[in-house]
């Protein structure tokens, strides 16, 4: 076996690794969302990289050509369904677009804009993962022979989502006169990860305070048991 034949072969998808060759561009803020991807793309062969704003994913298309692109709905500087419409029908688009959020009710806009499909949050089917990818690649992509379709759950370290709880609690600091326009994106981002680490109790404090601030009503004692709440998951999460 020549050099050129071990490349070859290292690069075609098998099918324990179907989607070996192929490149991702993960645009989301979230770390606990972007190491349950990481962890998909390395069970399935993928080499992934991840841009965490608008402006970010945009520099990196500029100099480099994903095979598949993943760009969550809610990012701090803009709304994903943006990216999306300006990749479609141009020389950018990468041959595979999917649209992620937490927010179900996105699907239709995200396939508007011009993605090929929506997966919502959380994000823990390896199977889900693997063949919605598939399914938009060439035959000539896919691995050859039987295959048997992966049951995996992925369930990424929790330090994440401390780390995300962690950065929601620095932007709500800077935001007590609550006046400051990441409040919005702050309770945005924390919904999802929240969905996403099936943090049932963090997402309801987070709908009620929405709520509060939508009806005009006064919200002090919303915020302060969502942080409470906050403090206690991270203090939990801190001696696991």
């Amino acid at each position: 076996m020549n050099d050129d034949d071990l490349t070859y072969r290292m690069t075609r998808p098998t099918p324990a690794r179907p989607l070996t060759g192929l490149s991702l561009l993960l645009v989301e803020d979230s770390r606990y969302t972007c190491e349950a991807l990481r962890l998909m793309c390395m069970r399935s062969g993928a080499r992934i990289r991840r841009a965490d704003s608008l402006r970010s994913a945009r520099r990196h298309l500029q100099i480099y050509r994903p095979d598949c692109l993943m760009v969550d709905l809610g990012l701090p500087d803009g709304n994903g369904c943006d990216l999306i419409a300006e990749l479609t029908d141009t020389a950018m688009r990468p041959p595979v677009l999917i649209a992620i959020s937490g927010d179900h009710g996105l699907e239709g806009p995200a396939l508007q804009a011009g993605a090929n499909a929506f997966i919502p949050k959380p994000l823990q089917s390896l199977s889900v993962f693997q063949e919605t990818i598939l399914s938009f690649l060439p035959v000539n992509r896919h691995p050859t022979g039987p295959r048997m379709i992966n049951e995996e759950r992925i369930n990424p370290d929790r330090l994440a989502y401390y780390d995300d709880l962690s950065h929601v609690v620095h932007m709500l600091d800077e935001d007590r006169d609550q006046t400051c326009s990441k409040l919005g994106y702050a309770l945005q981002f924390l919904r999802g990860v929240a969905i996403s680490a099936e943090d049932s109790s963090v997402a309801d404090a987070v709908d009620a305070l929405s709520r509060a601030i939508q009806g005009g009503q006064a919200a002090a004692a919303a915020r302060a048991n969502l942080a409470a709440l906050l403090q206690q998951r991270m203090n939990a999460l801190a001696v696991a």
